[in-house]
């Protein structure tokens, strides 16, 4: 059985232990992390999760993270319902301060006017304690590339329709709303 609070594919840092100079650290799922993960992302499977991340101090006391992670997984066709492979390749970049830091607080207080540069990093992630799970890190960079839809190559909507035209009229996708106005 699963704790709740521990997440599916986890890597602790202490950032005590964190030096001025950023050292290299690559982060490989298990069986039983991608099986986690499999059923947190809800794909068929994860065949492979692998993040080669560079951790490093941030000005006084920030941690920042950055690299790439490369996952593959498989899902189902939304429309053929067969199994699609999918890879994954996307950059990881995070900034973390302590939680009540000065910096992060400046992101906040800055009169509610936030400028930000679209290609630069975002406000830096707090976190508590001495440590900061980079699993977590590495997992979410993955969960927001999933595919919600995947299809495989050349699958259409409507191809294993089998209908008339005489069927084929559209509905009309407002119909549902006109019940719904009766009082």
């Amino acid at each position: 059985m699963r704790h709740e609070n521990k997440p599916a594919f986890s890597y602790p840092v202490n950032v005590g232990h964190i030096s001025a100079n950023p050292v290299g650290v690559r982060l490989s799922a298990s069986e039983a992390e991608r099986r986690e993960l499999a059923a947190l992302w809800k794909v068929n499977e994860v065949r492979s999760l692998v993040a080669d991340l560079q951790i490093g101090r941030w000005k006084k006391d920030g941690v920042k993270i950055k690299g790439e992670v490369r996952a593959e997984l498989v899902q189902t066709c939304v429309v053929t319902l067969d199994p699609v492979e999918s890879e994954i390749s996307e950059p990881v970049e995070a900034i973390f301060v302590p939680e009540g830091s000065r910096l992060a607080r400046q992101a906040d207080n800055d009169g509610g006017e936030m400028i930000l540069d679209p290609g630069g990093p975002d406000i830096p992630d707090t976190f508590s304690g001495d440590t900061i799970d980079v699993g977590v890190v590495v997992s979410e960079h993955v969960a927001l590339a999933i595919d919600p839809y995947p299809r495989k190559e050349g699958a259409v909507f409507g191809e294993r329709i089998e209908s008339s035209a005489a069927d084929d009229k559209r509905p009309n996708p407002f119909a549902v709303l006109k019940d719904l106005k009766k009082d």
